[in-house]
């Protein structure tokens, strides 16, 4: 409980210090609105106890829209701490308190599931964000798992890339699965996967304080191959080849195949980018 109420406390510390910092630098478009973000999340992990380990590397392609998977508001603090992004959520959390305030600060792009006629307006908001080099990170199953298994994933927000291939003739999808491995060192199991994944109708205080409590969790987060996207590529399949690149993935890694490095490796990584993979136009 000591532990809980110094991670608490230290985040407190953090964010009253990092919030106006973040909004002037968001406010005059400063290169540090996107490096606080990302020191934040690092230390909240830390703080929460999470240990990462990555398999791959992120694509160095611009623009670039990672597609993942979903269980828990512990992905957003994960992904944010490997690599600087900008994440796609519903528009409800725009509202939580708090956290609503931090997903802004982090230039969220916010979707209204309600509202399909926005997806058009949505999709620019998106686009704008690849344009200006930011990667950005859509969960494909537009909503959370229990973390055991990945859901079909939904292809209309894949329109977003387009916006931009229009002006740049060319981006990158980079498939990414999410998968909660091990809690205090020992293998989680089906049944022990919800201490962190939070999905459905569980209370977010609740799983926030429960994770506080358990701490060490191991999450490995796998980057695949980047696909390369034209104009013309089939939205459809492509929304098609990440599920199953992501699907394959979480499996391996549930399953503790292949060898993972360190977070803090991959941005000190000197290799090149992952090879790409072009898809076929869309049929007409």
């Amino acid at each position: 409980m000591i532990r809980a109420f110094f991670a608490l406390f230290v985040m407190a510390v953090v964010s009253i210090i990092g919030i106006p910092l973040q909004w002037i630098s968001v406010k005059l478009h400063l290169p540090s609105r996107r490096w606080i973000p990302w020191l934040f999340h690092s230390l909240c992990r830390r703080m929460f106890g999470v240990r990462v380990h990555v398999r791959g590397a992120p694509a160095r392609q611009r623009p670039l829209l990672f597609v993942s998977n979903h269980s828990s508001w512990l992905d957003i603090i994960v992904l944010s701490s490997i690599i600087p992004v900008v994440f796609i959520a519903k528009s409800e959390i725009a509202r939580w308190p708090l956290f609503g305030l931090f997903a802004k600060l982090q230039r969220t792009v916010f979707v209204d599931r309600s509202r399909r006629r926005d997806t058009g307006k949505v999709n620019n908001i998106i686009a704008a964000r690849l344009a200006e080099g930011d990667p950005v990170v859509l969960f494909g199953e537009g909503t959370a798992s229990d973390g055991n298994l990945v859901l079909p994933f939904r292809s209309a927000l894949l329109g977003a890339l387009k916006e931009t291939l229009s002006e740049q003739g060319r981006g990158y999808v980079q498939p990414v699965s999410v998968a909660y491995t091990r809690l205090q060192g020992i293998p989680m199991g089906r049944q022990h996967r919800p201490v962190a994944a939070c999905y459905g109708d569980v209370n977010l205080v609740k799983h926030l304080k429960r994770v506080l409590r358990e701490g060490a969790i191991d999450v490995t987060v796998t980057f695949g191959s980047p696909l390369e996207v034209e104009p013309a590529t089939d939205r459809k399949q492509l929304a098609r080849l990440t599920e199953d690149a992501v699907r394959r993935m979480t499996v391996a890694a549930l399953a503790g195949r292949e060898a993972t490095r360190p977070a803090a490796a991959v941005m000190a990584d000197s290799m090149g980018a992952p090879a790409t993979v072009s898809l076929p136009a869309e049929s007409r």
